[in-house]
């Protein structure tokens, strides 16, 4: 009888964790997600620069999201032989800032109108 009421009790428990898995599904898949980028991080990267990365992140998420979706794809294409420094880590993102910055230009278009007059001389 015993063994009866424990396997009982076993298949209830696994079908109160199937319920919780299938309500938990979307959540689960993003943590096991982060995990995988973190782990990837923490492989490519030194603890300083892990360090700094989770400073941007405090401040900008997105802005570290992006560095990290750059380096997870650098080391990917091999691009990055050996562990990344706090030292690396700042020339990247002083290089990714400069290229962002030269891309950013403003052009100002101006229509001359009927009375607009570039005869000042006259005056």
């Amino acid at each position: 009888m015993e063994d009866d009421d424990l396997q009982k009790i076993r298949q209830a428990r696994v079908q109160e964790l199937a319920q919780q898995g299938q309500s938990q599904g979307g959540n689960n898949e993003k943590q096991q997600e982060d995990e995988a980028r973190k782990s990837i991080i923490s492989q490519i990267l030194t603890p300083e620069a892990v360090d700094r990365l989770g400073r941007i992140a405090m401040v900008k998420e997105s802005r570290a999201r992006d560095f990290e979706n750059r380096l997870i794809m650098m080391a990917r294409s091999n691009q990055i032989r050996q562990r990344v420094t706090e030292e690396g880590l700042i020339d990247l993102i002083n290089a990714i800032d400069e290229k962002k910055t030269t891309e950013q230009k403003v052009v100002f278009s101006r229509r001359k109108g009927i009375l607009d007059d570039d005869d000042d001389f006259d005056l």
